[in-house]
């Protein structure tokens, strides 16, 4: 069964909430919060407390409804999430962007900080300096990556004074396997955490009907076939969702697994 999955020391579940969209894309738009934070309090009360954010989401709104729905949770109960963007990847703005995040999350730790995506004006030994510190300080309990290839995370993982880097986010789904070629493989071998950002492919791998085939054998739908296909991977699929249904049904993609028959057909008809 798909009990937790790793990150760092953590166990964590297996399916993390994907929160981009959530309050906003690149602008705030508040006209859903309350919906929002209903949703994200009822994922965490039904048992998906892995929440991934960011502060480009919403220009930092998405960080707020996040910090608004997990205010009353025990803080050892939630793994959080977020990302520094691309243009804050200087020493001094790495930090202030933590702390921002902090703010805005209302908490006191961000348990895994990532650099959000790569930025080659900025050399990798300052931004990744900066993350050291943070871990130092307390403020952040893992550093990662995210849209980092296997060789510069190679690179990355060089730069870290002390501690290592332990997550990749990347985009991986049926339909887009890249990873599969060098970086899951890597990240399988070293113990490093690949999570899975827009694992339904924005709904496209839903209409698949082998996917749905493959779901009557297990009273499952096809998003629970291609988010359990991910888990038995290795990865860590972190869909979006702000829809209570949805959360349940990305819920019934944990505590069973697929057959290696089904989990092998499904690898090769997509392949």
């Amino acid at each position: 069964m798909h009990d937790f999955k790793l990150i760092g020391k953590d166990r964590v579940i297996p399916i993390g909430l994907g929160t981009w969209g959530m309050g906003g894309k690149t602008y705030a738009d508040s006209s859903r919060d309350t919906e929002i934070i209903s949703a994200i309090k009822f994922a965490i009360n039904n048992g998906l407390n892995l929440l991934d954010t960011a502060e480009f989401y919403a220009q930092g709104h998405t960080e707020e409804l996040v910090g608004k729905a997990i205010n009353k949770v025990e803080r050892e109960k939630i793994f959080i999430i977020s990302k520094v963007w691309y243009t804050h990847l200087k020493r001094e703005q790495v930090i202030k962007a933590a702390e921002d995040s902090l703010k805005r999350l209302n908490l006191s730790y961000i348990d895994l900080y990532l650099i959000h995506w790569p930025n080659d004006q900025i050399p990798l030994r300052e931004s990744l300096s900066a993350m050291q510190k943070l871990i130092d300080d307390g403020k952040i309990r893992y550093a990662g990556v995210s849209n980092f290839d296997v060789e510069l995370l190679k690179r990355a993982r060089e730069e870290m004074p002390r501690s290592d880097l332990v997550a990749d986010e990347v985009k991986y789904n049926l339909l887009y396997r890249e990873p599969e070629k060098l970086l899951l493989p890597y990240c399988k071998r070293d113990n490093i955490a690949l999570i899975a950002y827009t694992p339904l492919e924005k709904g496209l791998v839903l209409r698949e009907n082998f996917l749905s085939e493959v779901g009557k054998k297990y009273s499952k739908t096809a998003a629970q076939i291609a988010l359990n296909w991910l888990l038995s991977n290795g990865a860590i699929p972190i869909p979006k969702s702000e829809k209570i249904d949805h959360i349940k049904e990305n819920l019934g993609a944990m505590g069973w697994r697929l057959s290696q028959e089904d989990f092998t057909a499904i690898s090769e008809k997509y392949s």
